[in-house]
C-alpha cells in the first residue's frame, strides 16, 4: 500500500473528530428555587459551553427533575441517556458535577467504565475531571466517595430533624379517611369519619366480619380512599390504626439503606415516636380497645395478614364448579364453639349470594364450601385407588436415599472423634522430627509409632460405627415413613397439595378431582346424614388408574447404582 493511501485515512479521521456529537446531563430539583440550579438554567448553560467550542456539536439534554442522585434505578433520562451512548449516538457526555451524575461511588466508576468501553467519556466541569484520562478513574473514585459521604450526612441530618419534629408532634404523612393532614396537623374531614364509625359500630355493634363490611360497603356505593375497592384487609387497618382514637405512632417505616432509598417495616429495628391524645379522636378508645380485642380473639384465623397461597397449602387449587373461582379458606365456629377450616368459593366470600350490584353488575356465587378435613379425606381417597407396585417402588425410593445418605453422612457426633484422629495423626508424623533430632531412639520411635496407629485404628472403628448406627437408624424411620405413604396413610394437606392439580366443586354431590401428570378424573360425594363422611361414587373417563413402572421418574423406578 502507498503511503497516500495512510495519508488519506489520517486526513479521514481527522474529519471525524474535528466535530464531536455531545450529550449534556443535568439533574435537579423541582422545589428548588434557586434559579442558579433551575433546569431552564443548566439547558442554557450547556447549549452555551457546547457552542463555544467549535469542535463540539449538541446532541440533546438530558434531565431528571425531582429524583434523587443516589440511585440511578429510578432515573428515566440518566438510562436513556446511557442506552443512547451503547448505541454510538453520541461521544461525549458533559455535566456539571459528580453528585450530579452520582452520588453512589459504585455507580460512578461503573457506568464510566461502561461509556469508556463504547468510547464514550464523560466530562465533569466543577471536578475538571475527564474520564478518558489516564488518572480520571483515581479521581473519580475520591470524589465520588466525598459526595457518597455527604449524601450520607445529609440523610442523617434529614433524619435527626425529622425526628426531633416528630417528638414535638408534627404529623409527617399524607390524608388518611377521616382526617385532612395539612402543615403537620391533623383535622377531622367529617365525611371520612362518618364510614369510620360505620366500620366500627359494624364490626363491635353488630358483630359483622371484616369481609362482610367490606361486601356491605361495595353495596352501598361508598367509595374507599386511595385503593381501588373495600376489601377486607382495608377494614383491618382501619380497625388497627390508632389514629382513630386520638394517639399517633410515628416510624412505622424506616429506611435502612440512604442509597437505595427503600422503605421497611420497623420490626423494632428503630425506635417508635408515640404521643398519646395527640389529635381529636374520631371514636372513643373504650370502642377502639374492644373492637381490637375482638380481632385478637379472631387471631386463630389470621385473617388479612397474609396472602392465600403463603398460609394454606389448598391455595388455588380448589376451584368453583359454578363460575371458576379460586376457593379460599375461612375458619368457622361449631355449635360447641370449636373452630375448624372451610373452603369457600372466593366470588361468594367477596359478593354473598348472587345478586346485580348498584352498577347493574351481576356478582356473587351460590358454591357451596367444603370443610378442609372433607377435601384431605378425598385426596387420601384418590391415592388409595391408584393401582401401583408398591413394594418395588419402596425398595427402589430406600436404596437410592441409602446411597446419597451414604455418601454424605457425617454427623456431629462424630465431629469430636475426628479431631482426635487429626491430633494423633499429627503426633505420629511429629515422631520423625523427633527422631531425626536425636531427641529419641529407635525403640522409642517403634513403640510411639505403634501406640499412635493403634490410637488412630481404635478412633476410626468407633467413627464407622457411629456412623452406620446413625444411618441404620436414620434408614429405619425413612422406611416407615415411605410404607405409610405408599400403603394409604392419610397424611396432611401439605403432602396431597404436591400431587393435587386441581379439585373442582360443582355441589356436594359432585366434586371432581384431576391429578398432576395423570389424565383421569376422580369424582366424590359428601355422604348424606354422616357428618363428614365420604363416599366413592364413580371413576370417570378410566376403569382403571394405573401408576406403571415406566410412568415413574427414573430416581424411582431405577434406582442410580455407583459406577
Amino acid at each position: 500500500m502507498s503511503t497516500n493511501k495512510y495519508e488519506t485515512l489520517n486526513q479521514e479521521r481527522k474529519i471525524q473528530k474535528m466535530k464531536k456529537k455531545v450529550a449534556a446531563y443535568c439533574r435537579v430539583s423541582t422545589d428548588n428555587e434557586d434559579q442558579a440550579n433551575s433546569f431552564e438554567s443548566q439547558q442554557r448553560y450547556f447549549r452555551q459551553y457546547i457552542e463555544r467550542n467549535p469542535d463540539w456539536e449538541l446532541y440533546e439534554i438530558f434531565a431528571d427533575e425531582g429524583i434523587s442522585g443516589t440511585n440511578t434505578k429510578k432515573r428515566k433520562e440518566f438510562n436513556s441517556m446511557i442506552e443512547c451512548a451503547k448505541n454510538g449516538d453520541f461521544d461525549l457526555i458533559i455535566t456539571k458535577e459528580i453528585s450530579r451524575f452520582a452520588r453512589n461511588t459504585l455507580d460512578s466508576i461503573f457506568y464510566t467504565r461502561d461509556l469508556k468501553k463504547h468510547g464514550v467519556g464523560v466530562i465533569f466541569l466543577n471536578d475538571n475531571i475527564n474520564t478518558l484520562d489516564g488518572d480520571a478513574e483515581l479521581r473519580l473514585a475520591i470524589m465520588s466517595s466525598i459526595a457518597q459521604e455527604e449524601s450520607r450526612k445529609t440523610s442523617e441530618r434529614v433524619k435527626w430533624g425529622q425526628k426531633r419534629q416528630m417528638e414535638q408532634g408534627v404529623v409527617f404523612g399524607r390524608s388518611m379517611l377521616g382526617y385532612d393532614v395539612k402543615d403537620g396537623k391533623m383535622t377531622i374531614n367529617e365525611e371520612g369519619a362518618k364510614i369510620v364509625r360505620l366500620i366500627f359500630h359494624k364490626f363491635v355493634d353488630e358483630g359483622k366480619g371484616t369481609h362482610v363490611i367490606a361486601r356491605e360497603l361495595r353495596e352501598e356505593g361508598i367509595e374507599p380512599m386511595r385503593v381501588k375497592e373495600w376489601q377486607n384487609t382495608v377494614i383491618l387497618r382501619i380497625i388497627r390504626n390508632e389514629k382513630y382514637c386520638g394517639d399517633l405512632v410515628q416510624k412505622k417505616t424506616f429506611t435502612p439503606d440512604f442509597l437505595s432509598h427503600e422503605k421497611k417495616y420497623n420490626r423494632g429495628q428503630e425506635e417508635f415516636v408515640i404521643i398519646k391524645d395527640h389529635h381529636e379522636p374520631i371514636i372513643s378508645r373504650e370502642l377502639f380497645d374492644k373492637a381490637n380485642r375482638i380481632l385478637d380473639a379472631k387471631s386463630l384465623s389470621q385473617e388479612g395478614k397474609a396472602k392465600h397461597s403463603n398460609r394454606y397449602p389448598f391455595s388455588g387449587k380448589i376451584k368453583c364448579g359454578c363460575c371458576g373461582s379460586s376457593y379460599v379458606a375461612r375458619y368457622k365456629t361449631r355449635k360447641d364453639g370449636s373452630r375448624y377450616k372451610a373452603w369457600r368459593c372466593g366470588e361468594a366470600a367477596k359478593y354473598g349470594r348472587p345478586h346485580i350490584d348498584k352498577a347493574g353488575n351481576q356478582v356473587g356465587c351460590s358454591a357451596t364450601s367444603i370443610r378442609n378435613e372433607d377435601a384431605i379425606h378425598i385426596m387420601y381417597l384418590v391415592c388409595k385407588q391408584l393401582t401401583i407396585d408398591r413394594q418395588k417402588i419402596a425398595d427402589n425410593l430406600i436404596k437410592m436415599i441409602h446411597k446419597v445418605i451414604s455418601m454424605d453422612m457425617t454427623g456431629a457426633d462424630t465431629n469430636t472423634l475426628e479431631d482426635k484422629i487429626e491430633a494423633a495423626q499429627k503426633k505420629r508424623t511429629d515422631l520423625i522430627d523427633l527422631y531425626t533430632s536425636g531427641d529419641i531412639d529407635r525403640n522409642e520411635f517403634t513403640a510411639l509409632r505403634a501406640k499412635y496407629d493403634a490410637e488412630i485404628d481404635s478412633l476410626k472403628s468407633m467413627v464407622e460405627s457411629i456412623e452406620n448406627q446413625q444411618i441404620k437408624e436414620l434408614m429405619e424411620d425413612i422406611k416407615n415413613a415411605i410404607d405409610e405413604l405408599i400403603n394409604g396413610i392419610q397424611y396432611e394437606d401439605e403432602y396431597y397439595t404436591q400431587i393435587l392439580d386441581k379439585m373442582v366443586i360443582n355441589d356436594k354431590n359432585h366434586i371432581d378431582v384431576y391429578l398432576k401428570m395423570l389424565p383421569h378424573k376422580w369424582s366424590f360425594t359428601v355422604a348424606k346424614g354422616v357428618t363428614g363422611a365420604l363416599e366413592m361414587l364413580k371413576k370417570a373417563e378410566t376403569s382403571e388408574n394405573t401408576i406403571s413402572e415406566a410412568s415413574l421418574p427414573i430416581s424411582v423406578s431405577n434406582p442410580l447404582t455407583s459406577p
